[in-house]
């Protein structure tokens, strides 16, 4: 298939490398266009106030690669329509740097804002994300580059999105405002079996920290309180029991 790759974690993302090359070694015909800088909790957000620059690069991808100084949702944009030669059969974002399960964190993120993006411009799309222990993932964000057991399970859930995303998106039908949300579990191995899910439904109040004396509130990680019923299986619950967790997001069935 012809894909056009982003994220949220930005180009020197190890989690998007890794996806790269298991598509490319998959023989997939790969465009990977990704933003400068990480752009984590963006959401669906489109630089409005400046200009956006993008620029072809070399990250030994062996496929054409672009990074642009703006969010995913300018990345798919701009890719689509100007960098990539040609239509594509699909887009992929990911793999997150993290877990992208309930309402909040969906909604909030911009490796999923990614493939929404490929959705309002008629394609099918799959978002990918690793979940990871809050441990895990501040020495990830201290040195940049993960341990040898987060390296090994990287390697296979990159194998796993690589068998899954040919096969959802040829199972998707164009122009149907309809997304996949997969979730790879933080130990996750070649035969942990996939499993369909919906979102959680959490409460995240106060995420931002008291003013300080600068008058500045700084962002605080909760995982928020879990009031989902018992059935059906959720994401969270799903990754929690160390499955891949896959949710269909059906953007027209919002109750209008």
């Amino acid at each position: 298939m012809k894909l056009l790759v982003t994220n949220d974690d930005g180009i020197e993302s190890v989690f998007l490398h890794e996806l790269v090359a298991a598509l490319v070694r998959a023989k997939h015909e790969v465009n990977v266009v990704a933003p400068v800088t990480e752009q984590s909790w963006t959401g669906a957000s489109k630089t409005r106030a400046k200009p956006v620059r993008s620029a072809a690069v070399n990250r030994g991808f062996d496929c054409p690669t672009w990074m642009v100084d703006g969010t995913p949702s300018d990345c798919v944009n701009i890719a689509i329509a100007h960098l990539v030669k040609g239509p594509v059969d699909g887009v992929v974002s990911g793999i997150n740097v993290g877990m992208n399960a309930s309402l909040g964190f969906i909604l909030a993120s911009g490796t999923v804002a990614g493939a929404w993006e490929a959705a309002i411009h008629g394609l099918p799309a799959v978002a990918f994300s690793q979940d990871v222990t809050e441990d895990v993932y501040n020495q990830l964000k201290e040195r940049g580059t993960p341990n040898a057991e987060l390296t090994a399970t990287l390697k296979v859930s990159s194998a796993h999105a690589a068998a899954l995303a040919p096969k959802l998106l040829a199972a998707t039908p164009k122009h149907s405002f309809t997304i996949h949300n997969v979730n790879f579990p933080a130990q996750c191995r070649a035969d942990t079996p996939l499993r369909q899910t919906v979102p959680a439904r959490l409460f995240v109040p106060g995420l931002f920290s008291p003013r300080d004396d600068d008058g500045t509130h700084r962002l605080i990680w909760k995982i928020g309180e879990d009031v989902s019923p018992r059935d059906p299986l959720t994401d969270r619950a799903c990754l929690a029991a160390g499955l891949i967790s896959h949710t269909i997001l059906d953007y027209t069935k919002l109750g209008f």
